[in-house]
């Protein structure tokens, strides 16, 4: 089979193990680990010169420098007031449906009695204070905004900044929508800032100007903002080193090969890295769908960009057997996003154990998720939805156990505790038992 735009990668009369696939599948990624030496004197210095630091590396990098870190609530209020009357609604209509998922994701607390007299109970508390990346590259995301704030709020945190980066074009403050954004969902507390000094400022703060550090640091951002969430990691937490953008459409020949091009054109048009791949046992579909996105791709605003990303070799085709191995690569690949074109889609889609979310059949495309289904689109990349799930209202919450035992819960299992301690060779925790259940 030839490919016109596509890279091909027949799986076809071989069953590839978990170890193979995981080194022949298309993949890209950034190398955070190399960006790391770049990233750490900047960190370092923010640590110590605090707003002003961060305002030189904004100045330095990008060649605009706000006349302060903190964006003035005029400026945020006329942000809002001027927006465009379409684009408040579909902002309102998307934060009615997030908000929606996201109360609905809080668990509750619960208690558990082992014994009489004897209760662990279950809490969830809130990081107190949350500090939301918002990018201002290539694109405008305020998006992000909704996705990172809303949760953080449901979660019940106490105070949130976010921090997007300064616009020479907008008179050195972050974009007029992204602020825009924050105004509509009660956000007050913004910062001019952006690349790795931005994560350093929320994570050490600056007390003369009165810029109080996070507890947490979440959001997407480019390899620098990655590396430097990756440094402050553990000074603050962090939700996770955020990827490219990624896709994966898993279909078979009942798909229809048109909407499968345009949604692999959809993320590719992020950026140059951004990985595009189809899954299926159907060559027919697989040719068909590479001459519409050769057709396509030309045509669309950010054609350079996505063609570049869909001819590198993190995109391409997986050519399987049936569907079962389908749906192996698709869990080996372990998209962030990933598409289900196949009969029976909701069943097929039950079936898939790693992706950072699932899109259901031809009326739910990645762009739903990325503004308006209600689900998050702060999700794992680079195969880390093995194990790490999407941004949610979990996130930012901490489960606390609260440990109860009145004397007589503590008595009967007191020569258990001692016989461990004494095991391990820690015989004060012993005494510590002793102490309360002997005469």
């Amino acid at each position: 089979m030839m490919s016109a735009m596509l890279t091909v990668t027949d799986l076809r009369g071989r069953t590839p193990s978990t170890s193979e696939l995981r080194r022949i599948l298309p993949r890209g990624g950034t190398d955070v680990a190399s960006v790391v030496p770049t990233v750490a004197p900047i960190i370092e210095d923010v640590k110590h010169g605090g707003a002003g630091s961060a305002l030189d590396y904004g100045e330095e990098f990008d060649s605009v420098r706000p006349v302060a870190v903190r964006v003035p609530d005029d400026v945020i209020a006329r942000c809002a007031a001027d927006l465009d009357s379409e684009l408040r609604a579909a902002l309102e209509e998307a934060i009615a449906r997030i908000r929606a998922v996201h109360a609905a994701q809080k668990p509750g607390e619960h208690t558990t009695e082992v014994a009489d007299g004897a209760t662990v109970t279950e809490v969830f508390l809130p990081v107190e204070r949350v500090g939301l990346y918002v990018p201002g590259g290539k694109a405008v995301y305020p998006s992000s905004v909704l996705m990172n704030a809303i949760p953080a709020q449901e979660a019940g945190a106490e105070s949130l900044v976010v921090c997007s980066p300064p616009q020479a074009e907008h008179g050195g403050w972050p974009h007029p929508t992204i602020l825009a954004a924050c105004s509509m969902l009660g956000v007050d507390e913004v910062w001019a800032v952006g690349g790795a000094q931005a994560v350093a400022l929320m994570a050490y703060g600056d007390d003369g100007e009165g810029l109080e550090p996070v507890d947490m640091v979440t959001g997407p951002g480019n390899v620098f903002v990655a590396a430097a969430k990756r440094v402050v990691n553990g000074v603050v937490g962090i939700d996770a080193e955020a990827g490219p953008s990624e896709i994966a459409v898993l279909a078979d020949d009942s798909a229809d090969p048109a909407l499968v091009a345009v949604d692999l054109i959809s993320q590719a048009e992020h950026d140059e890295n951004a990985a595009s791949v189809l899954i299926t046992d159907s060559e027919q579909l697989a040719q068909a769908v590479d001459e519409e996105i050769d057709t396509r791709a030309a045509a669309t605003l950010n054609a350079d960009r996505a063609a570049t990303a869909l001819g590198g070799q993190q995109s391409g085709i997986i050519l399987v057997d049936d569907l079962a191995a389908g749906i192996a690569v698709a869990d080996a690949y372990a998209a962030e996003h990933l598409e289900i074109h196949t009969r029976n889609a909701a069943e097929v889609a039950r079936k898939i154990t790693h992706a950072g979310a699932i899109f259901v059949g031809p009326f739910s495309p990645v762009p739903l998720g990325d503004y308006i289904a209600g689900s998050n689109h702060v999700l794992p990349t680079s195969g880390t939805a093995r194990f790490t799930p999407g941004l949610s209202t979990h996130t930012f919450l901490r489960p606390v156990n609260i440990i109860e035992y009145n004397e007589d819960a503590l008595t009967e299992v007191g020569p258990h505790i001692i016989t461990l301690a004494t095991d391990e060779q820690l015989p004060a925790h012993g005494e510590a038992i002793k102490a309360r259940t002997e005469n």
